[in-house]
């Protein structure tokens, strides 16, 4: 690395959010239990800063750094910008739950910013190394997180259930990861993409790789056959960890696919979109069918996420520019629906008692029909229910999916407008338990008189993030050209 060129410009907010993490890391070893609500400001505003400073640095093309292993291009800005709000939101959602949980400690607000820092590496990473090196300093800080409340026996098992099975994942990753680098030479995108047509390339062992890749992926997004760590994490974990589980880190996870995938294997697309259908079509099935037997409603909403993660492999398997901007869009609604749906959850969670059955949610619009609103607007989007975010998703994704040439994958073979009715077919499944959600809120009986009281900026922001699924689904078009512009400039650079 010759450190005269280096230019540090593009990795400014990932070296703010650094030095900002170290001195809050240190502060918070002074700060008294009663004066603890400093560090949750410092790290909102540590969070509202590296958002300034992202959108200060923009440049509508990529800009590479640290020898070619870090780069800043429009996809990596818009979805860093995503998950800034998204971490906002969580911390301003979990500020009560944590405090009445005894996690209002300096460790949840590091360990938070320790998860976005590792997101950020994985989102402008351009060689494995650096994927790596961010999805395990993400993965690591999630681990301790979900065990934070040291005294919840589920916690702990949640806990040693992802730490085990996300090794077994990462194993998975390095495997095929190294088996890339044997059959091309080099752990850098760009140079794996330039290697994958060359004749002295040795394509069997680059395909053995590749299905290692796939299975590594598929477990960080919590796809079948490698999602049965989601249901049981998303119940074991602190309320306000599965938030912050379920919604920022699926967008890194998005680029970690679209970096590997589209951007370094784009040559190998006909190997893995053959992968893709069937892990699509079974996160949609498995996902959808197990949902409906739910009782407890973050188990439910974890099924939904395997689902939804199926539809978001459809937009990928297209593997072109309008499927990719697609999957984008559908992951950044996806993020919006989960923090409005756990946001809820955790207003109607108070000392001694969470939110996590669906009976809890009994007679909500007799008890405050403003959250039951909002809880139905989230449902609805979730549903595909028009004119919601939720709906315009999935109609991209299925449009993406339509426009294919017909898809011959041995196991699938005949035209893609069969894939587009089977995704339609397992929303009409996912309506039911989606509805079943708001037929308990408006319908039933209420359970408990207790009052819901929540703290104005949550009440506040909780509004919001519920009824942009509603502009958005009406208005969608900005949002869908930034993709697409976005996914057209970042596919541009190689």
């Amino acid at each position: 690395m010759n450190w005269a060129d280096l230019n540090l410009m593009p990795a400014l907010p990932e070296l703010f959010l650094l030095g900002a993490l170290s001195f809050i890391l240190v502060f918070d070893l002074f700060v008294p239990d009663e004066k603890r609500g400093v560090t949750y400001v410092l790290s909102l505003l540590t969070v509202a800063l590296c958002a300034v400073l992202q959108v200060a640095t923009f440049e509508p093309y990529a800009v590479t750094t640290f020898s070619g292993m870090f780069v800043d291009d429009p996809v990596a800005d818009i979805i860093k910008v995503a998950m800034y709000g998204a971490t906002a939101a969580t911390l301003v959602y979990t500020r009560q739950y944590v405090a009445d949980n005894g996690m209002f400690r300096g460790e949840y607000f590091t360990l938070s910013l320790f998860a976005l820092l590792g997101m950020n590496v994985m989102v402008s990473s351009a060689n494995f190394v650096t994927l790596y090196i961010g999805l395990e300093l993400l993965s690591l800080a999630l681990y301790a997180l979900i065990a934070l409340k040291r005294d919840s026996a589920a916690g702990t098992e949640a806990a040693m259930k992802y730490f085990v099975l996300g090794a077994l994942a990462s194993g998975m990753l390095l495997y095929g990861m190294s088996m890339v680098y044997g059959a091309t030479g080099s752990l850098d995108i760009h140079v794996i993409a330039g290697a994958v047509g060359r004749p002295e390339t040795n394509i069997v062992l680059l395909v053995f790789g590749l299905v290692f890749l796939v299975a590594g992926l598929a477990f960080k997004l919590g796809a079948v056959p490698f999602h049965m760590w989601v249901p049981d994490v998303y119940q074991g974990a602190p309320l306000a960890v599965t938030l912050m589980l379920g919604a920022a880190p699926k967008l890194a996870a998005f680029v970690f696919v679209i970096r590997i995938l589209a951007q370094g294997l784009g040559e190998l697309a006909a190997q893995w979109q053959g992968m893709l259908v069937l892990i699509a079509a079974l996160s949609m099935l498995i996902g959808n069918l197990a949902a409906v037997a739910q009782t407890n409603i973050r188990r439910m909403l974890a099924y939904s996420t395997i689902s939804h993660m199926g539809f978001l492999l459809l937009g990928v398997l297209a593997g072109n520019e309008q499927g990719y901007a697609s999957a984008m869009f559908y992951a950044i609604t996806y993020v919006l629906m989960s923090l409005a749906a756990f946001g809820v959850l955790l207003a109607l969670s108070r000392a001694g008692f969470e939110c996590d059955k669906v009976d809890d949610l009994k007679g909500l619009n007799a008890r405050n029909s403003w959250y039951a609103f909002l809880m139905l607007l989230v449902m609805f989007s979730m549903a595909g229910i028009p004119p919601l975010a939720g709906f315009y998703a999935k109609f991209a994704v299925l449009r993406a999916v339509v426009d294919l040439p017909v898809l011959d994958f041995g196991f699938f073979a005949g035209s893609p407008v069969y894939l587009a009715v089977f995704a339609v077919l397992m929303s009409l499944v996912g309506a039911f338990y989606y509805l079943r959600v708001v037929k308990v809120m408006y319908f039933d009986g209420s359970q408990t008189d207790a009052p819901i009281v929540v703290r104005g900026d949550m009440k506040l922001l909780l509004s919001v993030n519920a009824l942009a699924l509603l502009v958005i689904g009406l208005l969608p078009e900005r949002l869908v050209e930034l993709c697409i512009d976005a996914m057209r400039q970042s596919l541009a650079s190689f």
